[in-house]
């Protein structure tokens, strides 16, 4: 395992490649997406997810990872590989928006540990990426478990005429 600068490089790198699979996740929903709430959600957070992604990229070169950008091409090309396959599978706004949860959930997870890490080792810069990360992906998830869960009641509403209906409002408390 790398230890020092070479440990925080290769995490800095790997961050960027999740990340932009997260975010061509997004692009690709917004322009795919059946249901308006789904494609809304990923219009309005894709210029903040591609701050942060240029923010991490920024970061990569300034520290001076070698040969970032085809280690990068490789691991993203690797990624969203996976993701497409996994997306044609997935035929329903319901099953995209989860994937998206998950990957944004992980995003959310490296950004609080940069967050964390950059005040105890003194990184300014690592620090701010991380609480500008983490604080937007905190808020996409919280509007996307809300998306997610009406989009679930919806569905089974739609097979099932036993099930009692209610309003969206109270999936919201």
């Amino acid at each position: 395992m790398d230890t020092g600068n070479d440990f925080l490089k290769s995490q800095v790198h790997n961050a960027a490649a999740q990340h932009h699979a997260f975010l061509k996740g997004l692009e690709d929903h917004a322009a795919q997406a059946e249901d308006p709430r789904f494609r809304d959600l990923c219009t309005r957070y894709i210029p903040a997810m591609r701050d942060h992604q240029r923010m991490l990229e920024d970061y990569q070169n300034e520290l001076g990872a070698p040969g970032a950008g085809v280690l990068k091409r490789a691991l993203g090309a690797t990624v969203n590989a996976a993701r497409d396959l996994a997306d044609s599978v997935r035929e329903s706004d319901f099953l995209r928006l989860v994937g998206d949860i998950v990957l944004s959930r992980q995003s959310e997870d490296t950004f609080k540990t940069f967050r964390e890490a950059g005040r105890a080792l003194g990184l300014p810069q690592l620090a701010a990426i991380g609480e500008a990360g983490e604080r937007d992906h905190d808020s996409y998830n919280r509007e996307a478990n809300r998306l997610v869960q009406q989009l679930f009641v919806e569905q089974v509403r739609q097979g099932d005429d036993r099930v009692a209906p209610t309003s969206t409002a109270e999936l919201s408390h």
